[in-house]
């Protein structure tokens, strides 16, 4: 039985990114731990239950607990929790901090836009440059995310509503933002989520490694809808993404 084999069996969701291995390997050392401390707290429940019966000792002892063992044993699950988080955790997000591919030019750049109840996913376009948007621009059925006509980046971004379509073996750049309250984008086989916070624009990013479709939740209690605020990811094959790219109909009219 492998390191990871646990969380076969607590049936975990797959695996659909480059990073999500090392972010699984990370929950299987905490699901053993977890166990660990189960089974023996448990062993220790019942040794406690049979040792202190009121058939063996039906008098009580108002000594106490003389023994230090139970104060070492939580000084030492302290002490293992600590270092999963601040020597494993800590180091593994900053690693992903630091080595987004900012400037990489073969990145896929997108905004996911949240609102009461859906996503809508903003495309770069075929020239790869994001068009400004301003809330002031909003115009509902039209021109939901406010993309400025005057900006030349803007004339071939399109949207697409509830559906994010990625390539395979790709880098992946979601600017994540929201129009109303927060929302939160949770793509669980990529294991990347972010919340979408009003005013602000915050980046997450991955890359998808394997083709499919799962569904996308909202991952902040955000109204009354949020159990109907469903979106789904699509990884496609890059023959197959190029073509589905191509095909896409730019958001503002041409002139």
């Amino acid at each position: 039985m492998n390191m990871d084999s646990i969380n076969d069996l607590l049936w975990m969701h797959e695996i659909a990114s480059e990073h999500g291995a090392v972010g699984n390997h990370m929950l299987a050392a905490v699901h053993w731990f977890m166990a660990l401390l189960f089974v023996g707290w448990s062993i220790f429940l019942l040794y406690v239950l049979w040792r202190f019966r009121e058939k063996k000792q039906a008098v009580a002892s108002y000594d106490g607990v003389t023994s230090h063992v139970s104060t070492h044993l939580e000084i030492g699950v302290v002490i293992i929790e600590v270092v999963l988080l601040l020597g494993f955790a800590f180091p593994l997000w900053a690693a992903r901090v630091d080595d987004m591919p900012k400037n990489d030019p073969n990145a896929l750049r997108i905004r996911a836009v949240g609102e009461q109840f859906r996503w809508t996913f903003h495309y770069t376009g075929k020239d790869g440059l994001m068009g400004l948007t301003d809330f002031r621009q909003i115009a509902p059925g039209s021109n939901g995310i406010g993309l400025v006509a005057a900006d030349p980046n803007a004339k071939d971004d399109f949207t697409t509503l509830n559906d994010l379509v990625l390539p395979k073996d790709r880098p992946v750049i979601i600017q994540v933002t929201s129009k109303d309250v927060i929302h939160g984008l949770a793509l669980v086989p990529m294991f990347a989520q972010q919340d979408a916070i009003p005013g602000r624009e915050i980046p997450m990013w991955f890359v998808p490694n394997k083709v499919g479709e799962w569904n996308i939740v909202c991952a902040q209690l955000c109204g009354a809808g949020h159990a109907q605020m469903a979106a789904n990811v699509r990884v496609m094959e890059a023959a197959d993404f190029d073509q589905w790219f191509a095909s896409q109909t730019p958001l503002l009219p041409q002139k």
